[in-house]
């Protein structure tokens, strides 16, 4: 099963370093392997989160996700994107931004790293509505209950997600302004940048997440109604047409989201735009075939905190990005907050199951009957 899902990344990875070797040696070997590494221990959390909802789409769409949604993830993602950015920060048309990009590695750096700061906006505060929204809804389990619950009920008041989520971007840009101007003032225009860039992060959140939920409540309606009139159940909800469409747009925003620290972060290993995209390419697509192995496995559902651990991973990216529209935060401390919460939400889950397990063998010692 691991050898079936994974064989594309095996696959992938081979060809990868293979290719870093043919393009600048063994030391090319070594960064590639460094930044797949870094790939994959950063977007951990974006695999668990994605499984939760690759779950709910049917077959087709889920290979959709794995062919198309991978060359968007792979090429787009980790390759146009941060020419794309050079281009517009630049004012530059894309064949420049390439150039530069492949002649004048230094200045192709200095224009990314500049525009880190609207970046960090977009990407943090899409991620932030992912967290709040997930810790504001009612949930029949809870990993944290002392927390989740008296979050849950603050969650019944109408927007409070956008609200904080306003609030956290508004003390981001005026504490970047300030900072600004008591150091000259040359990143003051940029407080301006960093409150569009988020405003905008809010807006595709609330746009294609919207959306998504929509149709797929809708789906859900008729799933029902057709369970009332056969008289059955109904069958598990498997999203299709436009609520699968809409979902799937969800799933590459979020991989963007979840890809901006690593883009960013793959900058202090290397600015050879070539061997960026070969380890971030290889660590996005074994974080798409964890995916799919969370998926065909249950483990979700095997493992009930683990989605609760992902999301609060997410929260932690959230604010991290957020921090570091000012300061400077090491890739490796990022990687080990989403690891660490992950890693604990997985042992809590098995200690879950044991005493479930535990509690269910005692029932029936109880209910043999004495002869």
């Amino acid at each position: 099963m691991i050898l079936k899902t994974f064989r594309w990344a095996f696959a992938v990875t081979a060809l990868g370093l293979a290719a870093g070797v043919l393009y600048d040696g063994w030391a090319a070997f070594g960064i590639v392997a460094i930044l797949a590494v870094l790939e994959i221990s950063l977007s951990f959390d974006n695999a668990v989160v994605n499984a939760g909802i690759l779950k709910k789409m049917n077959t087709f769409w889920q290979k959709i996700f794995l062919t198309v949604g991978v060359l968007i993830a792979v090429f787009g993602m980790r390759l146009v994107f941060p020419v794309v950015i050079v281009a517009v920060t630049a004012k530059l048309n894309p064949y420049d931004a390439v150039q530069l990009a492949l002649t004048d590695k230094d200045r192709y750096q200095q224009l990314v790293t500049d525009a880190h700061p609207a970046i960090a906006a977009f990407g943090g505060m899409f991620l932030l509505m992912i967290f709040l929204d997930f810790i504001f809804e009612d949930r029949d389990i809870k990993w944290l209950a002392w927390l989740e619950r008296p979050l849950a009920k603050l969650g019944k008041v109408d927007m409070l997600s956008v609200c904080i989520a306003l609030v956290v971007l508004l003390i981001t840009a005026f504490t970047f302004a300030t900072h600004a101007h008591q150091h000259g003032g040359a990143h003051a225009d940029k407080a301006q940048t960093v409150l569009i860039s988020g405003v905008a992060g809010l807006i595709t959140y609330m746009v294609v997440g919207g959306l998504s939920g929509y149709f797929e409540n809708r789906l859900e309606d008729e799933e029902e109604r057709e369970a009332q009139q056969s008289g059955g159940t109904g069958s598990p909800v498997k999203l299709a047409g436009q609520a699968a469409f809409f979902m799937f747009l969800y799933l590459e925003v979020l991989d963007a989201s979840f890809s901006f620290d690593g883009v960013i972060g793959a900058f202090a290993i290397t600015n050879d735009i070539v061997l960026m995209a070969l380890g971030l390419g290889i660590g996005a697509m074994y974080v798409r075939s964890l995916t799919v192995y969370l998926v065909r496995q249950g483990t979700l559902d095997d493992y009930v905190y683990l989605e609760h651990g992902a999301h609060y991973a997410i929260g932690a990216l959230a604010v991290i990005l957020m921090v570091t529209i000012q300061y400077q935060i090491n890739e490796i401390i990022t990687g080990l907050v989403g690891v660490i919460l992950i890693g604990w939400s997985f042992w809590s889950s098995v200690r879950r199951n044991k005493q479930l397990a535990a509690a269910e063998g005692a029932t029936e010692t109880d209910s043999v009957p004495v002869p």
